[in-house]
């Protein structure tokens, strides 16, 4: 990487932005930052403190939030940065670290979201041997699997990326990301393009798991009113959580790897949307949804405000 290290990129999409609109912008990002990061932690909080949510389910949620805020501190801060900067330039090597953080955030999405469906399928559709499947050991060999696979999969894929010569010093986006990284080199080798199918499939394979189980669970409700009432207040939360980062991804998908033709200002917010929504609605739909977590939310404002 030392024919690269010098190499300074430049961000084009706010360009045409006016200093104006910058401030505008600046002015409902900074607020939301600070929201999604409150919101965030305050749900990370009450499932520490709490013994009584010391349950896997709610061990993965709070992982999930953890997850929500690396996307957080990897997106909102050098956006914030670039909206009261005269230049929009970073080194190679800072953008290579905002791929991997990004990068691993959507993966470490996709390895949450399959591991909390893992989780509900069992304790439904298994009730009787949950407690024996979903032990401390089980719930560590999963919460290893939660990060280790995005941490180490996007780390070969990125430093794969990285050793190759630079042919592009222009970034149309809001942030670096480990798909617009490949868009600056020259040529990608053939085994880099063997790796990133071998890991698509992966991918697919996580997500058609997270879908079979919300079919065996929807299957499962129809025959049992407890399961039904299990669903609501439990999976819900979960199949909506899953349903948007889905949609929110294959909307990014739709420019990063597809190339659809779509107005620049579009894009861009289309490739935003992925790193604002998720993090924000997340522990918003869980502190309404799942009853434990609402009563204890509530009590914590409660406290503050007193």
């Amino acid at each position: 990487m030392d024919n690269i290290s010098g190499v300074i990129l430049t961000f084009t999409a706010l360009n045409e932005t006016d200093e104006t609109s910058k401030l505008i912008i600046f002015a409902f990002t900074l607020p939301s930052f600070f929201l999604t990061v409150f919101l965030n932690s305050m749900l990370i909080l009450i499932i520490v403190v709490e013994k009584t949510l010391h349950e896997p389910m709610y061990i993965f949620l709070g992982n999930l939030c953890l997850n929500d805020l690396c996307g957080t501190a990897g997106f909102y801060p050098k956006l914030l940065s670039d909206l009261i900067s005269q230049t929009t330039s970073v080194s190679f090597q800072a953008c290579i670290v905002q791929s991997y953080v990004v990068f691993m955030y959507g993966i470490g999405e996709f390895t949450n979201l399959s591991v909390m469906a893992l989780d509900r399928y069992l304790a439904i559709c298994r009730p009787l041997y949950y407690h024996s499947l979903m032990c401390r050991a089980t719930v560590r060999k999963l919460l290893t699997f939660i990060w280790m696979f995005p941490c180490c999969t996007v780390l070969m894929i990125i430093l794969m990326a990285a050793r190759n010569p630079i042919c592009e010093q222009h970034i149309d986006k809001l942030y670096c990301g480990s798909f617009f990284l490949e868009r600056l080199i020259c040529q990608a080798h053939v085994s880099e393009i063997i790796i990133k199918w071998i890991f698509f499939c992966v991918l697919v394979m996580i997500v058609a798991f997270v879908f079979f189980s919300y079919i065996k669970l929807i299957i499962a409700c129809k025959q049992s009113k407890v399961n039904q009432n299990k669903f609501m207040s439990t999976c819900l939360p979960h199949l909506i959580v899953f349903s948007n980062f889905m949609a929110l991804s294959l909307l990014d998908a739709s420019h990063t790897q597809f190339n659809i033709d779509l107005p620049q200002t579009l894009q861009h917010f289309n490739s935003a949307l992925i790193l604002v929504i998720p993090p924000f609605v997340n522990p918003i739909i869980y502190g309404i949804k799942l009853s434990p977590i609402r009563r204890h939310v509530l009590y914590f404002v409660k406290k503050i405000a007193i």
